[in-house]
């Protein structure tokens, strides 16, 4: 049975509203995640919690990791949202979980609200298609290999879990990469 990143957020937090464990700085009541927003909100006071986004672009949405293990470094991972989009991230290596769905969309979308001059692309790592990592989800060795769309990178796949794992900061080359569909 295929597991998609969706329904591991369903089935491993019952939803992304009810994960959320944070109190409100000005009243103390139990703030909620703001579905499909990057903020937390007090239904009591009505007052707002913004996240503070990492450097590689990623805001953790809950303080409690998930039942889900790192591809890379086994520490648990934290929703997260990149931007508006999904995912699973790891707080220690910086890696990123995301359905391949999710991804497509998340590409198509930073990529077309870049807004800074693009980096010169560097040559792909050869030596990163050697690695081999399990599917946090399923515990398969996913696929490594090249990344077919903008950057020279290597990613993760796995395709009984329709999930891509991405190493930190390939999300930025992938952005910064230069194209048309950049800042669009």
């Amino acid at each position: 049975m295929k597991y998609y990143f969706r329904e591991i957020l369903i089935k491993k937090k019952l939803s992304i509203r009810e994960v959320a464990k944070m109190n409100c700085e000005n009243c103390g009541a139990p703030m909620v995640l703001a579905q499909d927003r990057d903020y937390f909100f007090c239904e009591h006071c009505k007052s707002f919690h913004l996240l503070e986004a990492s450097s590689d672009r990623i805001q953790v949405l809950d303080e409690s990791a998930v039942d889900v293990k790192c591809a890379v470094c086994r520490s648990p991972l934290y929703h997260a949202s990149i931007k508006g989009h999904r995912g699973l991230y790891c707080q220690n290596c910086g890696g990123l979980l995301i359905d391949q769905a999710s991804f497509g969309e998340m590409v198509n979308d930073l990529r077309a609200r870049a807004d800074v001059p693009p980096d010169q692309p560097k040559p792909m790592n050869l030596d990163d298609l050697q690695r081999r990592i399990r599917c946090p989800n399923c515990g398969k060795t996913m696929s490594t290999h090249p990344y077919h769309g903008p950057g020279c990178i290597v990613i993760d796949t796995c395709d009984t879990c329709d999930i891509i794992w991405l190493d930190y900061g390939e999300i930025d080359i992938i952005i910064n990469t230069p194209g048309r569909d950049r800042g669009r």
